[in-house]
């Protein structure tokens, strides 16, 4: 199929006809004989320059990811207002902030684990942003302590508040356990050092089932997922998503691109 589409491509810009006119055309362009002389030339074109065939794949592979941001970004726009001000999801940073980082995560992701000392790293970058966490324990149905962890996350930010919160979820991934090693003494040992102790936890999984809901309609299929936008006026330009691992550098280029 790529072949194809090379040649395609190929013949379209060095014969200089487009496919809208080959398919408006009430005759063919081409009797069948041209036709196959010209795929064999095509054929010919490409194995003696084959980087012909690695620049029109970067250029359908650049295309399929442009396509793919707009989706996200417009799905973003449509659901901004859960995305930036839900009561119920834990978020740092100064109120006035320009610019959000939202992230979708769950504790016992290891590629979650491999983001959060990025995270760390950009937080400390730009203390000018504000960061949005969205606790998704995908892995619940495998490892009962991803929602355990997910769900005292929330209870904390609830009861305690920001800086607590982020030295619970801080202490979580500092354990370095993932993939069905967090266990609850390391709940209960992030949520000592968050100065939480209530005997009574709060039920937050409808906040849970929320943010489930929320990332589905976002077009996200795991974790760890990340939103950067305008925290106002946000148009698709200035919205970037990451549906996977991002480097630290990624993430601050895409809250200077948000911001101006």
């Amino acid at each position: 199929m790529l072949i194809k589409t090379v040649i395609a491509t190929v013949v379209t810009t060095y014969i200089g006809f487009s496919s809208f006119a080959l398919a408006a055309s009430p005759a063919p362009v081409f009797t069948a004989e041209q036709e196959a002389r010209i795929g064999e030339l095509a054929g010919a074109y490409l194995l003696e320059h084959p980087e012909i065939l690695v620049q029109v794949s970067q250029k359908l592979q650049a295309q399929q990811t442009a396509r793919q941001q707009m989706g996200y970004a417009l799905n973003v726009i449509e659901h901004q207002e859960a995305l930036l001000n839900d009561p119920d999801t834990p978020v740092t940073g100064p109120k006035e902030a320009s610019v959000a980082v939202i992230e979708f995560f769950d504790y016992q992701c290891v590629f979650c684990s491999r983001l959060a000392p990025a995270m760390e790293d950009v937080m400390k970058a730009s203390p000018e942003t504000r960061f949005v966490f969205k606790e998704w324990p995908i892995f619940a149905q495998r490892w009962e302590n991803s929602e355990k962890a997910a769900e005292r996350g929330v209870a904390i930010w609830k009861e305690k508040g920001a800086e607590a919160y982020l030295t619970y979820h801080n202490g979580i991934y500092h354990t370095g356990h993932h993939e069905g090693e967090l266990t609850e003494q390391d709940i209960a040992t992030a949520s000592a050092a968050a100065g939480y102790t209530a005997d009574k936890h709060p039920d937050v999984k409808e906040v849970l089932e929320r943010t489930k809901t929320l990332a589905q309609a976002l077009g996200l299929t795991g974790t760890p997922g990340l939103i950067v936008m305008p925290v106002k006026n946000a148009t698709p330009e200035k919205i970037t998503v990451f549906p996977g691992l991002a480097t630290a550098e990624q993430i601050l280029s895409a809250v200077e691109k948000a911001r101006h």
